[in-house]
């Protein structure tokens, strides 16, 4: 099963802390967006969007219920990315 690069997690980091306006040092794998980070339901749509349109993948909204943190994120990422082929 591939994992995402390094360089992936980082252009993941990048992009989170981006739209949720905060520094990439304030995330953790575990932070939750919401809880720890003030993400509404519309930052995390921005969030898959960006993704989807960063790695070239399509990840189905559905997703979003696993999308709370990093590590969700790479996971849902790193799938989509295998599906792709």
């Amino acid at each position: 099963m591939p994992m995402l690069s390094e360089m992936d997690r980082k252009r993941v980091i990048d992009i989170v802390s981006e739209i949720l306006e905060i520094d990439p040092d304030e995330l953790s794998e575990t932070s939750l967006f919401k809880e720890d980070h003030d993400a509404d339901s519309l930052r995390a749509i921005e969030i898959l969007a960006a993704l989807e349109r960063e790695f070239k993948v399509e990840i189905d909204q559905a997703e979003l219920a696993r999308m709370v943190n990093l590590a969700g994120i790479y996971q849902v990422v790193d799938e989509a990315a295998s599906a792709k082929g």
